[in-house]
């Protein structure tokens, strides 16, 4: 297969440093082995996915940790797929993970794949062989795994442990050449069925599997486990540290014993045998990470694909519109721990929301529209109400971005929440006889409603100030309230997508098992609403402000009205994260 990426280029991420410099018990481990010369002076990582599905968050700062190692200590960062199971791997995969890597703000080095060095591990495999390190078994896996015990229970050794090394060559090589069915044999590598570690107890390396591989085709019938294929293709490429999760924990003195009796001085680079340091993952909570899981989701049509913004998958962060340098300042602001936490999405959210509230243009957009009639507005010699042009700032964080002319006339929309026939305490918008400012218009005092049959409002009736021009009022008087409209002469209709959590429990699947127990029913809400003229300078994409409403991405219409620009909530305006730390702190007083 050809590489995506093309020629081998800098590891240097596009962006900052996920960690900003800051230092973890990795970049001492690396600064250290480089201060004993342990690799010769060289540090290279690899990011390793198996393309069975498309990455999500907790892949993200992985993905921070080996680009931004490798760059603040001059090396080199592979991404490598763990390709060894043909059942559950594909094409489509591989483009999409090259893709979000890119996205999120790295290069890599090159780009790599396990199936690249199915010849090497096979004549390994036939090495270990020959030296009684390896054995073909016929059992079957529900023996063989039964045979492992437990923790704290022995293991049975399999009763094809003792075959000769010439009968399990034999047998193996019979194998690789396809004449044993599938599921009949597997190699199983020879350590000790009695090791307190279960990762030592006799691990398969190979097993059968008549599938079609999506690189190598026909041409093998057997498949390395994960396992066996991982630490030597580390090896194989050089890598001198191997930075895993802490479910790899275990696995890390099988990877050491394969590394012990390889030859691995072949490789040309004898005495780096690759360095595993674990750290912890990125959990989140009301968040599902495994891609079966995931998988699931999209099969049983529980969402819209990969891709569906109320997932975790980056590619789905990225079509809500979460910038990728929110998401390596976040992953940077959690650092590396030696243990497993779970943080919350409102934490993410916040890095969102700063970055998009310096970046993202203004405009005004009416998702639940009510009708407001101003009275008292001027008409032209024709009886037509008059059109003016009103200034509105396009980004108050950022004045280069300049101003923008909204139309504005007699007769708006506004947001149905923005008006109470009877207001409840401390509610400041229109209500009869308030008045309240209109965002870049005037005053405007409310003097009627009209109501259909069953009570709902259906049209607000209001009077505006003309000397309030400017936003103030030239008698001093201040009103408590701000609402943002759009001319019904020349809106432009939109539809909205509004996010809840998928899952409606910080852990799904906590109580009964399965996590799609707690999936919430009305995660998403679609609204047709109008938005101002100006609306339509956002492509695809980019991330706008809704004033007062919150950040939404801009995608391709939507299936139900193809000529009505379509927009993602990206995030809200209310810093979430901020009330936890604030309730977090009043607790700790407390307590």
């Amino acid at each position: 297969m050809t590489d995506p990426l093309g020629p081998a280029s800098s590891a240097a991420p596009t962006g900052e440093s996920a960690n900003g410099g800051s230092r973890d018990f990795i970049r001492d481990q690396v600064e250290a082995d480089l201060g004993s010369e342990r690799f010769a002076g060289r540090v290279q990582t690899r990011f390793p996915p198996e393309p069975n599905g498309y990455l999500h968050v907790g892949h993200a700062k992985a993905i921070c940790l080996d680009f931004t190692v490798a760059s603040e200590f001059g090396g080199r960062c592979f991404l490598r797929f763990d390709d060894t199971n043909p059942a559950t791997e594909s094409p489509e995969y591989v483009e999409a993970i090259v893709d979000d890597v890119k996205w999120l703000g790295f290069e890599p080095d090159e780009v790599r794949f396990a199936s690249d060095y199915f010849e090497q591990l096979y004549a390994w495999a036939e090495y270990l062989i020959e030296r009684g390190l390896a054995y073909v078994d016929d059992q079957d896996a529900e023996t063989i795994s039964a045979g492992r015990g437990g923790f704290g229970q022995p293991g049975i050794e399999s009763p094809y442990r003792d075959r000769s090394a010439p009968e399990n060559l034999r047998l193996f090589r019979e194998m690789a050449a396809g004449q044993h069915p599938e599921g009949s044999r597997v190699l199983r590598a020879r350590v000790d069925m009695q090791h307190e570690n279960m990762q030592m107890r006799d691990p398969v390396m190979y097993r059968i599997r008549h599938e079609h591989h999506y690189r190598s085709g026909d041409g093998w019938c057997i498949y390395p486990t994960y396992d066996w294929a991982h630490g030597q293709s580390d090896a194989i490429e050089g890598v001198t540290h191997s930075l895993c999760t802490l479910e790899f924990r275990d696995n890390r003195a099988l990877y050491d014993w394969y590394l012990e009796h390889l030859p691995f001085a072949e490789l040309g680079h004898a005495g780096d045998r690759p360095h595993q340091t674990e750290f912890a993952r990125l959990e989140l909570t009301h968040t599902i990470t495994s891609k079966r899981i995931l998988r699931r989701l999209v099969e049983v049509g529980h969402v819209d694909g990969w891709d569906d913004p109320r997932l975790p998958t980056l590619r789905a962060l990225r079509r809500r519109g979460y910038p990728p340098s929110a998401i390596r300042d976040f992953c940077g602001f959690i650092g590396v721990a030696r243990t497993n936490s779970r943080h919350a999405p409102e934490l993410l959210e916040s890095f969102v929301r700063t970055e998009l509230n310096a970046t993202a243009p203004r405009r005004m957009a009416v998702l639940r529209p009510l009708k407001l009639v101003i009275t008292n507005w001027p008409t032209d010699d024709d009886g037509k109400p008059v059109v003016e042009y009103r200034e509105a700032v396009n980004n108050p964080e950022d004045p280069s971005a300049g101003t923008r002319q909204v139309p504005f006339s007699g007769t708006l929309w506004i947001e149905q929440d923005d008006f109470r026939l009877e207001a409840p305490p401390k509610y400041f918008r229109l209500t009869l006889g308030r008045e309240v400012r209109l965002r870049a218009g005037y005053f405007v005092r409310c003097t009627d409603a009209v109501t259909d049959p069953d009570g709902n409002v259906t049209e607000v009736h209001c009077t505006y100030d003309p000397e309030t021009s400017g936003g103030q009022a030239p008698d001093g008087r201040k009103v408590k309230a701000t609402i943002h409209w759009v001319s019904a002469a020349h809106a432009v209709p939109i539809e909205a997508a509004l996010y809840e959590r998928l899952f409606r429990t910080e852990l799904p699947g906590e109580h009964t098992g399965d996590p799609l127990d707690d999936l919430h029913p009305n995660s998403r809400e679609l609204c047709a609403g109008v938005a101002e003229p100006a609306v339509a300078d956002i492509a695809p994409g980019q991330v706008v402000q809704f004033e007062r409403l919150g950040y939404f991405c801009a995608d391709n219409p939507g299936p139900d009205s193809p000529d009505a620009p379509f927009f993602h909530r990206t995030v809200g305006l209310r810093d979430e994260w901020a009330n936890i730390q604030k309730r977090q702190q009043q607790q700790g007083v407390r307590r």
